[in-house]
């Protein structure tokens, strides 16, 4: 889908944030970029959504640029408009598009579904738990039916048990969409548990590491498994040896 060629990104005031990060995108694939706080993980995926640009290198798409609502976004704060229903946020980026109201319902109405909040359309945000908000906030990302979706530490904010239950629902809901996932994290258990390619991020500046496989089987133990355990240690040996 994309290739990301020794990309690079200095700030005005000197921070070199990225330097050198290669990269290549598949269709449907699940990538968790993994690594410490500051080591330029958001700024790669700002690069990605086209809401920066690199300094150096440079992102070719394979086949087309990305057109309106071929991308995603999921920051870490749901950040919903206060004053609209839950209904409203998510049809917001198709009325962007123009789309109008009657046309749009049965999209922003199978979205809301497909996160588990039927009967909270008319929901505002203040009546909302943070899981379920940010449940309204993957449903405003997923409207549009995007290529790609791009997750900015979505879960970070929340308990343990929200926290491991949107992380299920994730993936659910990344093998129904069909869609390419870049999920950005500082948890190795998340990064584990959710992706197909771990890819280890080094300190600043920013490169990638290394790229880590998973063969983890879907499944209600796949958090309790050894194979997972064992891909959890994986991770733990190289990020060490990388922080060194």
């Amino acid at each position: 889908m994309l290739s990301i060629c020794q990309v690079g990104r200095r700030f005005p005031n000197g921070t070199e944030a990225l330097r050198d990060a290669t990269l290549r995108l598949n269709k449907a694939d699940f990538i968790a970029l993994l690594g410490p706080s500051g080591c330029g993980k958001s700024t790669l995926l700002r690069l990605i959504a086209g809401l920066d640009q690199p300094d150096g290198g440079h992102l070719a798409w394979d086949d087309r640029a990305p057109m309106a609502g071929d991308i995603g976004f999921v920051f870490q704060d749901a950040t919903l408009l206060p004053w609209a229903t839950a209904e409203d946020n998510v049809f917001l980026p198709l009325r962007l598009r123009g789309q109008s109201r009657g046309e749009a319902m049965p999209l922003v109405h199978q979205a809301l579904a497909r996160v588990g909040l039927q009967g909270f359309e008319r929901s505002h945000p203040r009546q909302l738990s943070g899981g379920m908000r940010m449940r309204v906030s993957i449903a405003r990302a997923l409207v549009t039916r995007p290529r790609l979706l791009l997750m900015d530490e979505p879960f970070a904010a929340l308990d343990e048990f929200t926290r491991n239950r949107l992380q299920e629902d994730l993936r659910l809901l990344w093998r129904s969409a069909g869609c390419t996932v870049v999920f950005v994290t500082h948890s190795i258990y998340e990064a584990a548990f959710l992706a197909r390619r771990i890819v280890l991020m080094t300190p600043r500046p920013g490169r990638i590491e290394r790229e880590i496989d998973s063969t983890l089987e879907d499944g209600p133990q796949r958090r309790l498994s050894a194979e997972y355990a064992a891909l959890v240690a994986d991770i733990s040996r190289t990020m060490a040896e990388a922080l060194r």
